[in-house]
């Protein structure tokens, strides 16, 4: 084998350029392949990244109905009610459950205030001491809900720092006083996301898929003072966190069905039905992942052509090389080589040129995809054993295409070879 390789090796030098155009076809095929996948790569786990951030691994289970989040304003759902302590037992319970939160939220344009700042566009939720540590939020001043506050119902609220900026514009706020509905809260700490990865907004697409529920700042009050500023109790939603990326879709499953099972509703009007649903944005990741594939699986059959274009090439010179060599061939077989020697040395020469071909194919499309990257602002994300099945690949091209000129080599006739000059 190592005499085979040499033998192609030294082929492939004393004819440069009619090797490298053979193997053109081989390296742009692959070169596309390699491009192709990898802005794949990239913008799939772009979009994973945006859609799910930086590792919350956070599942909310909201009421829906007719597809949209139920609107609190138009009343108290039939059949739902507050959600237990056993049932968020049962919730907890949950194989790859970290913790479990209940929370309510309502979404104020004019209902916030400190002096004379409002607070537009914010978020109130009333929220359990399990909240923040659900969600992934550390404190960065103060103190967070205490079980002790919810017990007692203290008029205490927590801000994120988009809210404390907004209000307060960079002075301290602990201490002070908001009013949510008229209804005075003392503020009792501030916090901000662990992850301070931000989803990468390009088009006006993408920030209504990535930016829809962004706001001015978000307030947490203690759920059990949350019929003070609004007047009655509400059905609460539900926030997960899981202990990985992989395991929150069939978490939100299992919550869902969990949770439906506790409405009470006995409405023969289906399509207004509530019902409590996952927010799965890994569901909502793949979609949107599955719908890019399918456009750039076209590109990738496309490059293959071309592949197939080079695998001919290469058995054309092939071809053209048992010609030339004719008079060698005859020779070896004359002095006792056998056919399976012949066919081995013409189907190595042939592997080993698809394969330089392979190598500098790879090469080159990680080289486009970057070039790619930086034009358009694709992220590219090189797949390492991608790249490595296109040099298989391009190896079982040499096999294949390299089949017919071994054979027609291995069965040449000694005495005709020997005759041709």
């Amino acid at each position: 084998m190592g005499e085979n390789i040499r033998l192609s090796l030294k082929g492939i030098l004393s004819h440069k350029m009619r090797s490298f155009l053979t193997m053109l076809g081989i390296i742009i095929g692959i070169a596309a392949i390699i491009a192709i996948v990898s802005t794949i790569k990239g913008t799939n786990d772009q979009i994973q990244k945006n859609l799910i951030g930086s590792g919350s691994n956070n599942v909310n289970v909201v009421l829906y109905q007719n597809d949209y989040d139920y609107d609190m304003s138009s009343g108290l759902p039939a059949g739902v009610h507050q959600v237990s302590d056993d049932t968020m037992d049962s919730l907890k319970q949950i194989d790859h459950v970290e913790d479990a939160a209940k929370y309510t939220k309502r979404t104020e344009y004019n209902g916030i205030y400190y002096q004379n700042a409002n607070l537009s566009n914010g978020n109130v939720l009333g929220v359990d001491e399990n909240y923040l540590n659900a969600a992934d939020m550390k404190i960065t001043a103060g103190r967070g809900i205490s079980a002790e506050d919810v017990k007692k119902c203290h008029k205490v609220a927590v801000l994120d720092d988009g809210a404390a900026r907004v209000l307060f514009k960079g002075a301290s706020c602990i201490g002070k006083t908001i009013e949510i509905h008229s209804v005075p809260y003392v503020i009792i700490g501030t916090c901000a996301a662990r992850s301070t990865y931000e989803p990468v907004i390009e088009t006006i697409s993408d920030y209504y898929t990535y930016n829809s529920d962004q706001s001015g700042g978000s307030v947490y009050i203690t759920s059990s003072t949350w019929p003070i500023a609004y007047q009655y109790d509400e059905p609460e939603n539900i926030l997960i966190r899981a202990d990985s990326t992989k395991s929150m879709t069939s978490i939100g499953k299992e919550a869902e069905n969990i949770l439906n099972t506790t409405i009470t509703s006995t409405s023969s009007d289906s399509t207004n039905a509530v019902t409590y649903k996952a927010q799965d944005l890994m569901e909502q990741a793949r979609q949107i992942q599955q719908l890019s594939q399918s456009t750039n699986m076209m590109l990738i059959w496309i490059a293959a052509i071309s592949l197939l274009v080079g695998g001919i090439g290469v058995m054309n010179i092939m071809l053209v090389s048992v010609t030339e060599r004719t008079s060698e061939i005859g020779l070896k077989k004359a002095i006792g080589a056998r056919k399976r020697v012949i066919m081995r040395q013409f189907l190595t020469e042939a592997v080993v040129l698809t394969s330089i071909g392979g190598v500098l194919g790879v090469i080159a499309g990680i080289l486009l995809a970057k070039i790619i990257s930086l034009l358009n602002g694709t992220p590219a994300s090189i797949s390492w054993p991608a790249s490595l099945l296109a040099v298989l690949f391009s190896m079982a091209i040499g096999i294949i295409f390299g089949l017919l000129p071994a054979h027609k080599a291995a069965n040449l006739d000694p005495i005709e070879a020997l005759r041709r000059e």
